[in-house]
Formats: structure tokens, sequence, C-alpha cells
């Protein structure tokens, strides 16, 4: 069962991965401090699956392979209504 798709567009960006494994890491230690270490375990875990996801099995996609080609489409259509 795969929870975080690394293919997903929204983890391309660096600082967006970062900033997931660091939050989650972060309410670890939050709950370490606080003294709650059930709850530190269940977020350090999930730091620890987020990083894997993100920075171990990520694999950029191009620039061409990530953007959906254009279509003319809309230009099309409106070239068949003048027609009409």
């Amino acid at each position: 069962m795969q929870l975080i798709d690394p293919q997903h567009p929204a983890y391309r960006p660096l600082w967006a991965r970062i900033l997931i494994v660091a939050v989650c890491f972060g309410w670890a230690l939050v709950e370490i401090i606080t003294g709650d270490p059930f709850w530190a375990v269940l977020s350090g875990g999930a730091g620890v699956y987020a990083a894997y996801m993100l920075f171990w099995t990520y694999k950029p996609q191009s620039v061409e392979t990530a953007t959906p080609p254009s279509s003319d489409n809309e230009e099309e259509t409106e070239d068949n209504k003048d027609a009409d």
C-alpha cells in the first residue's frame, strides 16, 4: 500500500518535500519534549516514511513528460462556430 505517490506534481519542488519531512520530525520532537512517546514514535515514523518516499524513491520527471501537451481544440471549435 502506497500512502505517498512520489510522482505526484505537488512533490516536484524540493522545498515542498523538505517541508513535509521537517514538519513530521518537528512534530515528533514536540511530542518528545511534552512527554508523549507514543505520538512521537508515530510522527517520527511518518517522517521516516515520508523521507524514504520523497527522497529515496523520488525520480524527477523531465519537463516534457510532466506537462501535458497543449491542445488546439479551442481554436478548432472557434473556427467551427464561425463556419456555422
